[in-house]
């Protein structure tokens, strides 16, 4: 089957990180305390991975994950594998303090303080953070699965002028670092035969709201928007590959059921949409936040939407009547053939989960794979 035929009938899709099982947590916990050994832990991991492919095979979804379930969160395969990184004691500078708003509001700022890290030396890493989840994977999954990784510029906040410029004389020099150990990461998973390689990225809706780009002012950063595509599509570059798809999802910020970013994709549509390399965007539109389908009259031919219209926020399912009727919608700036369906985001984007339950869960995946097969048969 060719990689575009593949990728076209991947309709019931879905971003990547699942609620953590209880037992896994407090494996995890052990493990932090030093009560477990690591064997014991990729035990732990391996049984609720084997776990949530089993579900996600019972809900219909078309693209398994391993639920991000080695992961502290959908950062931390990258952020706890980078050599050059230091735990400081100085307080985080104020604009890093996430702009956590709507239903998990007050229990994401409560239970999410930003760690304070510094860049003491030049980023690398040892081994790629990949390898072990791309191995289960391959070995367990019967269908088309993926593997995510951060965009490069999800870590340059860890540049603070003044202190990192001690190692990078310039951001674009540490930039560039990132960029080649996500490369690199990437290479990997292609040589590895993975099938599905997805970046994810707040950037890009960085832009959209105002008050995260006052966030970044207040550190000296521009979340400039030629200078994201560019590193990306130099990440995603390495995908480009004959039996590899390649997704993009943008994020509006997922911890707790509490979002950090809103605004209509208006304002960096055209060019995000004919400059980023990508065969998948997979882009956010469970609520009024995300403004409405008009920005994407600028996606091009050879390109799929992936939906994000189920919300991984609360439990309530919605209809599929609403569901289908919003796709109808879309199907007039994108055809229908290019389209799919997925949750809005991952139910787990940290370890600590969005409020709604596993079965909630479930029944959300198997709304997806429901209203898809309604849809596209």
């Amino acid at each position: 089957m060719s990689t575009q035929r593949t990728e076209n009938a991947l309709r019931a899709e879905q971003v990547g990180s699942l609620l953590r099982p209880p037992a896994l947590l407090q494996a995890r916990q052990a493990f932090a305390a030093g009560q477990l050994r690591i064997a014991e832990l990729r035990a732990a991991e391996d049984e609720a991975i084997l776990a949530a492919l089993e579900m996600q095979r019972g809900s219909g979804i078309d693209v398994l994950t391993d639920g991000e379930f080695r992961r502290r969160s959908f950062l931390g395969g990258l952020l706890d594998s980078l050599a050059g990184l230091a735990k400081s004691d100085e307080p985080a500078p104020p604009a890093l303090k996430p702009l956590w708003r709507g239903v998990g509001e007050q229990i994401a700022r409560a239970d999410a303080a930003v760690p304070s890290l510094r860049v003491v030396g030049k980023l690398s890493v040892a081994a790629r953070f990949t390898s072990t989840e791309a191995a289960f994977l391959e070995q367990h999954a019967d269908r088309p699965f993926k593997v995510a990784l951060p965009s490069p510029h999800m870590l340059m906040h860890l540049y603070q002028p003044g202190v990192t410029d001690a190692v990078y004389a310039s951001r674009e020099q540490m930039l560039e670092d990132l960029i080649g150990i996500c490369r690199s990461e990437v290479a990997g998973l292609v040589q590895d035969g993975i099938p599905y390689v997805q970046l994810d990225s707040l950037r890009y809706t960085d832009l959209l709201d105002e008050q995260r780009r006052q966030k970044w002012e207040k550190l000296g950063i521009d979340p400039v928007l030629t200078e994201t595509i560019a590193a990306d599509n130099r990440v995603l570059a390495e995908a480009k590959r004959a039996g590899v798809i390649r997704g993009v999802h943008m994020c509006r910020g997922n911890h707790r059921s509490a979002w950090a970013g809103t605004g209509s994709y208006e304002l960096v549509a055209e060019r995000l949409f004919n400059e980023l390399d990508t065969d998948r965007f997979l882009l956010e539109f469970d609520d009024e936040r995300s403004g409405g389908f008009e920005p994407l009259r600028f996606v091009p031919e050879g390109k799929m939407v992936v939906l994000g219209l189920v919300t991984t926020k609360t439990g309530a399912l919605e209809s599929i009547d609403l569901l289908r009727r919003r796709i109808d919608e879309a199907a007039r700036y994108v055809p229908l053939e290019r389209l799919a369906l997925s949750p809005q985001c991952g139910f787990a984007s940290t370890h600590m989960g969005n409020l709604l339950s596993e079965d909630e869960q479930a029944r959300k995946l198997a709304l997806v794979a429901q209203t898809a097969r309604l849809v596209w048969g």
